[in-house]
C-alpha cells in the first residue's frame, strides 16, 4: 500500500504541475480547438472521458453519500486525473492499510481490518 500512496502522491503532483503550467503558458481555447480539429484529438478526449466515467463509477460505488459522490464525480470530470489521483490518495490513507476497505469504501464490513 505504501507504494500506491507514493504513486498517487507523485501522479497528483505531476498532473497539478502540468495543468498549472499549461494554463500559464498555453491557450486553453486555442490549443484545445486545435486538438479537437484532429481525429486523434477526438479519440483521446473520448478515451479520457470513458476513463473518467469508469473511475466515477467506482467513486459512486464506494461513497456512502450520494451528494459527496456527485461532488467527487464533478471534480473528476473537470480536474481530470489530477483529482482522481488525489481521491485515490485520500482513499488509501483512510483505508489504514486495508485493501478491501480501499476498494469498497463504506461497503466494507470486514472483520479486524
Amino acid at each position: 500500500m505504501r507504494l500506491a500512496i507514493v504513486f498517487s502522491t507523485v501522479f497528483a503532483a505531476v498532473m497539478l504541475a502540468l495543468i498549472t503550467r499549461a494554463f500559464v503558458v498555453g491557450s486553453f481555447w486555442q490549443e484545445g480547438g486545435a486538438l479537437m480539429a484532429l481525429s486523434w484529438g477526438k479519440v483521446t478526449l473520448a478515451d479520457l472521458y470513458v476513463g473518467f466515467a469508469l473511475f466515477s463509477g467506482w467513486v459512486i460505488f464506494r461513497e456512502a453519500s450520494a451528494l459527496k459522490a456527485l461532488a467527487f464525480v464533478a471534480l473528476v470530470m473537470t480536474l481530470g486525473n489530477a483529482f482522481a489521483a488525489v481521491y485515490v490518495l485520500v482513499a488509501l490513507l483512510r483505508s489504514r492499510g486495508n485493501w478491501s476497505r480501499f476498494w469498497l469504501g463504506h461497503r466494507f464490513a470486514g472483520q479486524g481490518g
